[in-house]
């Protein structure tokens, strides 16, 4: 049977692909060997933000109550509940995404696809012994999680000492001792949780700071939060073994050891592109990543890849908009990826939200900077929400075109609002346009008002 459009692999990138080129009335196969949603929504994004959400509500009702006249009794944490709650929450989205599939018209095998070549129809894709044939192929095989060569890891794994984010997230009992390896928001957001909820947790991280590419003062801000809420941090530290009872780490020339229960590897994550045949069509590979252009073309005629197994930007919200991308692109209307404007976050309590340059990259640019960095404090909203709370907020303008250019916001609901700048960025708005904006009242994101009439060019 000839297809328009086979799409390997379910995540976002993938089904959105796929229920976007079936809406235009494309004939459509979607191949996913595991649970449609990908990483992201059985194993990553979704359930995350789950057990996260359980841990704040704990959180306020042992620590932060008292401070807002609510006084709870034999809080507790229910680490079996708030496990069947997560699977709740993905059972939930992941039949929403089936039904999406359906209302689309999409045709969807749970197995294993295979690029078999071309033939003088098209491109053929093998599964289950049978072979289909399309017009235009997307590639959307996602991302596994980096396993680094440290000696013990391995054994840890196989052992069940030594967890990924999969295993992470779905644990029955909670460990009384937690080494996180990874300080990036992975390895950030899911010690937030388990130091939260009771888990004696460490995080040793290589780099000199936490979190990434974050603000260098939003990270050593967050870094300090977390601190106070009893999380300790191992930095500049290089992991050189994982023993059956621990993490030992070399630091300024010394080996140290810290024992544990139980290792989550979290230093991130790398492309999945040698598991669907590619060299069967001679695709280019580099680095682990398929090569795309502009338009998530690879070098192949009609072959698409998005999502993480391009590399270009390995967030679920980026594979949504490859995948509109590559469909679009196949029904011959103009469109292409922009990447500047992509906003990332940290869904930690407080969160973190970024998007665009940092002040570090905007100087490197050579762009006039004009900073403004404002204590969250400036919003009533906030203040009325959080007592004590150390939110900052730091813009970057352009001084000669007089436009936002980065935005970082640690504060709770900068998730929901951080979208604002980015579009403040993506449309290059000047500071003049940014101030006639009428923001609601009281509201957090009021911050971006407050910022636009602080800065000087």
């Amino acid at each position: 049977m000839l297809y328009d459009v086979i799409v390997l692999g379910g995540g976002p990138g993938g089904y959105v692909a796929a229920e976007r080129a079936g809406h235009a009335g494309l004939k459509v196969l979607l191949i996913e060997q595991r649970a449609l949603g990908g990483t992201c929504l059985n194993e990553g994004c979704i359930p995350s933000k789950a057990l996260l959400n359980s841990s704040k509500i704990y959180h306020y009702t042992t620590e932060y109550g008292q401070k807002y006249g609510v006084y709870c009794e034999g809080s507790r944490i229910d680490q079996k509940a708030v496990v069947a709650r997560k699977e709740k929450v993905i059972k939930t989205l992941v039949s929403g995404v089936a039904a999406a599939m359906k209302a689309n018209h999409v045709e969807v095998l749970n197995t294993t696809g295979m690029i078999r070549g071309r033939s003088a129809e098209g491109i053929e894709v093998e599964a289950d012994g049978n072979v289909y044939t399309c017009k235009n192929l997307i590639i959307a095989t996602g991302s596994k999680a980096s396993v680094p060569p440290i000696p013990g890891v391995k054994e840890g794994i196989a052992s069940g000492f030594v967890m990924t984010n999969r295993e992470a997230l779905a644990l029955q009992e909670l460990p009384k001792r937690l080494v996180v390896i990874g300080g990036g928001v992975i390895g950030l957001e899911l010690a937030a949780y388990y130091g939260v909820v009771g888990c004696e947790t460490s995080v040793v991280e290589m780099l000199p700071k936490i979190a990434g590419p974050i603000d260098d003062e939003i990270s050593a801000l967050l870094q300090k939060g977390y601190e106070k809420d009893g999380m300790k941090f191992y930095l500049g530290a290089k992991v050189v073994r994982v023993d059956p009872d621990g993490v030992v780490y070399e630091k300024d020339g010394k080996e140290e050891k810290i024992v544990c229960d139980k290792v989550l590897l979290a230093i991130g994550r790398k492309p999945v592109a040698d598991t669907c045949g590619v060299e069967k069509l001679n695709i280019q590979v580099e680095r682990g990543a398929i090569v795309v252009d502009e338009c998530c073309r690879t070098n192949a005629v009609n072959v698409y890849a998005v999502g993480d197994c391009n590399g270009k930007s390995m967030l679920a919200h980026s594979a949504y908009r490859m995948g509109e991308v590559a469909v679009n692109t196949i029904l011959g209307r103009k469109d292409r990826m922009r990447l500047k404007a992509i906003p990332s976050v940290l869904y930690t309590n407080p969160e973190v939200g970024c998007v665009g340059m940092t002040e570090a990259q905007a100087k490197a640019a050579g762009i006039d900077t004009a900073v403004v960095k404002l204590p969250m404090v400036y919003a009533g909203r906030y203040v009325a929400e959080n007592e004590g709370g150390n939110g900052i907020a730091k813009f970057i303008f352009d001084k000669k075109y007089k436009t936002l250019v980065g935005a970082h916001v640690m504060s709770n609901y900068s998730s929901e609002f951080i979208l604002a700048c980015g579009i403040m960025i993506e449309k290059e708005m000047t500071v003049d346009a940014i101030r006639e904006i009428v923001f609601p009242h009281p509201s957090v994101s009021e911050i971006i008002r407050e910022a636009a009439f602080a800065v000087q060019l």
